[in-house]
């Protein structure tokens, strides 16, 4: 890999590269918190050393090494971890031939890889689920505090706080990096699933920076997810969540312009939609369908299959999806699923019907920072023709979101 800003260079391949690295520490470490540390140590000699010695062939095997010499070192000289480093470095000398080949397997993706124990890990029972959804956040999509504070509608220090709780929890606990027993998988499913598609989201939507999507963060999820599918068949929740993912991720090429602005999804050329990721999210959908009652991720599958199947954007059956969104905000209710609720409504029966489920919502207080209030209020407002007011929802939508793209879509609304 050769040429461009180093520095970039290094956060792209960190982006890429961190979930790996910790996850194959933490199975030899046998400790997330140390794991993480130790990865962030590879990171800083990255930034030291490639902008100086140009960015090395396999950038995700060099940060990989580079943090084992260091879990090496710190077993020299940190007296307070003496004990159990001491057995780590043993551990590294007895199995000093194979340990690159096990390093290798952390960098390469197949079923019951250490992403998945990793996965599982940090939705471990022993945390609490807020706990469980940050930490993977953080180690497996290897989002920044902010990032995850803008999922959970929750301020920064919140979420610094549930991570660092995590983390000594299961450190304390002595939590081993490992696949749950059989009968203790689907119980610890829903947060692995929950955790997957804010992922999946992050990627799909940007919380911040001048690029509307990061496309790894989807494919990453989606590569978890179709894992899990194969690790736990006959759960239908899993193919639901898959399904979902895959029909939304088949729009990614469409959902940017030729300068990367975005492209709304009444906008967007189909022609550009991924029919093959289409067809396997229809696939997935009949599989979740065939196996029992779709739950929460099912049901916004078949909500998003409402515009998959739809030649365009006239042809949606709009009827049907706020048929769904109903049946959605009563078997898992929240803000963001009523707000999404209030487009359906509007295109199925008018903007006014729209605005008076928009309206409901504006004291709830998990929505006072999240752009997407107003900017559907404003869009609801623009197409009852009360335009004064429209464009004051779109300045505030502006103000409130921290994505350079989207805040560049919302100001142009806004100047209509």
């Amino acid at each position: 890999m050769t040429g461009g800003d180093p520095h970039r260079t290094v956060e792209a391949v960190w982006r890429i590269e961190s979930a790996r690295v910790i996850a194959g520490l933490a199975r030899l470490v046998h400790d997330v918190g140390l794991a993480e540390e130790l990865a962030q140590d590879a990171l800083v000699a990255a930034l030291e050393q490639w902008p100086r010695d140009g960015v090395p062939d396999n950038p995700g095997a060099w940060l990989m090494l580079t943090a084992k010499h260091r879990a090496i070192d710190l077993i020299r000289r940190n007296a307070r971890y003496a004990d159990k480093l001491a057995e780590i470095g043993r551990d590294l000398e007895l199995r000093q031939e194979s340990a690159e080949a096990e390093l290798d397997d952390a960098l390469a993706d197949h079923i019951g890889d250490d992403l998945l124990r990793l996965l599982f890990t940090a939705c471990h029972p022993v945390l609490r689920p807020e706990g469980r959804a940050a930490l993977t956040l953080r180690l497996l999509g290897g989002l920044t505090t902010q990032e995850i504070a803008r999922a959970f509608l929750v301020p920064d220090p919140t979420v610094g706080q549930r991570i660092f709780r995590a983390k000594r929890t299961l450190a304390d606990k002595r939590v081993r990096i490992e696949l749950p027993p059989p009968d203790e998988l689907p119980a610890r499913l829903a947060s692995v699933l929950e955790v997957i598609y804010l992922i999946f989201n992050e990627g799909y939507s940007a919380t911040a920076g001048d690029d509307w999507m990061r496309p790894s963060l989807c494919e990453e999820a989606l590569r978890l997810g179709r894992v899990l599918a194969g690790l736990m068949p006959d759960e239908a929740e899993v193919h639901g969540l898959v399904a979902l993912m895959e029909i939304q991720a088949s729009r990614i090429r469409a959902r940017t312009g030729p300068g990367g602005e975005p492209v709304l999804l009444l906008d967007q050329d189909r022609s550009l939609w991924d029919r093959l990721l289409v067809r396997r999210g229809l696939e997935a959908l009949a599989h979740a369908e065939a196996l029992g009652t779709l739950g929460p991720y099912g049901l916004q599958a078949a909500i998003a299959a409402c515009h998959a199947r739809a030649a365009t954007a006239e042809d949606t059956d709009w009827e049907r999806m706020a048929a769904l969104y109903r049946l959605l905000a009563h078997v898992a209710p929240s803000p963001v699923v009523e707000l999404n609720r209030a487009v359906a409504v509007s295109m199925a029966y008018g903007p006014a019907r729209g605005l008076e489920i928009v309206e409901a919502l504006l004291e709830e207080r998990a929505l006072s920072n999240y752009p997407q209030l107003p900017a559907v209020r404003g869009d609801l407002l623009e197409r009852l023709g009360r335009l004064d007011e429209a464009r004051e929802e779109f300045r505030r939508a502006a103000q409130l979101t921290r994505n350079e793209r989207e805040q560049t879509l919302f100001l142009a609304r806004s100047e209509q």
